[in-house]
This record gives C-alpha cells, structure tokens and sequence, in this order.
C-alpha cells in the first residue's frame, strides 16, 4: 500500500500536470497513459508476488555467499594449518639433515682418523718384516761366510796336515786325541 501511495505521489509531481494544455486523466495524453501502464504493471508484480520471490532470491544469494564465505574462511583456516604444519614439518626435516650431515663428517673424520691409523701400523708392520728379512738375510750371509771359511780352514788345515804329517806324528796325534776324548767323556 504504500508503495501504491508513493507511485501516485510521483505521478502527481510530474511536469505533465504542470504543462496544463492537455488534461492529465485523458488517454490522448502519453503521461496519463504511461503511468496507468507503470501502475498496471506494478500490480501484476505485486499480485504474482515478484517483490517477496526477488526478496527471497536475494536472501538465497546472501545465504549462499554467506556459507561461501564460511567455507572460504574454514578452507583458508585449513590451509594455515597446513602450511604451519608443512613449515614445522620442514624444518624437522632441515634439522634432521643437518644432523646427519654433522654425523656423516663425523663419521668421515673418525675414518680418516682410522685409516691413517691403519696405513702408520701397517707400514710399521711392513718396516718391522723389512727389517726382519734384511737382519735374516745377513745371518745367512754371515753363516754361509762362516760356512765357507770353515770349508776353507779344514781344507788349508787338511792340505798343511797331509803335508807335514808323517806315520809317527800321526800315531801321536791319535793317542793325544784318544785321552782328550777319555778325560773329557770322565
């Protein structure tokens, strides 16, 4: 009803009162022709009830971007959560590698460590049998000397023997030998 009022209110303010050369209620004036038009259709939607169905659209569409929103804002809640707990989760990750990083030079430290441990005891052990083998060999080169200065004695003593020995000398160098042997077997 009172949009009714208000639409006659304005129909009456309008210039086609003021020019007065036509009357206003006549059908041959174009206003007066317009504004029943304008009125008739402001019926028609206020009988099928276009106000309360746009109204109601409306308050759909509002509804709609209201639970829009909602959504929105619980999505965008999620995705921080998400991203705090990617962040956190990154950053164990970067701690855990450091960590590992730290224990495998560590680790590389300790084995360099062993090895030069490993490479000094091994060539000690290597010197050690190096010198085994050259004090090993100068024994045999000193007991083949030996050796051979003794073949060398006994055959220089047995020629020199042979030559100065005579039947009687050797006789008395077998009694001498005989009672050393008995004195030293007593």
């Amino acid at each position: 009803m009172r949009l009714i009022l208000t639409a006659l209110f304005a129909l009456a303010a309008s210039p086609a009162l003021a020019a007065g050369d036509k009357p206003f209620f006549s059908l041959a004036n174009t206003d007066f022709v317009v504004s029943i038009a304008f009125l008739i259709f402001v019926g028609i939607l206020l009988y099928y009830k276009v106000p309360s169905l746009v109204g109601g659209m409306l308050d759909k569409r509002a509804d709609d971007i209201k639970s829009e929103l909602d959504e929105a804002k619980a999505l965008r809640e999620e995705a921080q959560s998400l991203l705090a707990s990617y962040e956190r989760k990154q950053k164990e990750v970067q701690e855990q590698s450091e960590r590992i990083v730290a224990a495998a030079k560590e680790e590389a430290t300790n084995a360099a460590a062993a090895a030069k441990d490993d490479i000094a005891k091994s060539i000690a052990r290597r010197l050690a049998a190096a010198e085994e083998q050259i004090a090993s060999a100068q024994a045999d080169a000193i007991k083949e000397v030996r050796d051979q200065a003794i073949t060398v004695a006994v055959g220089a003593a047995k020629d020199v023997i042979t030559k100065q020995m005579d039947a009687k000398s050797a006789g008395a160098l077998i009694d001498t030998s005989i009672a050393t042997v008995a004195d030293k077997l007593h």
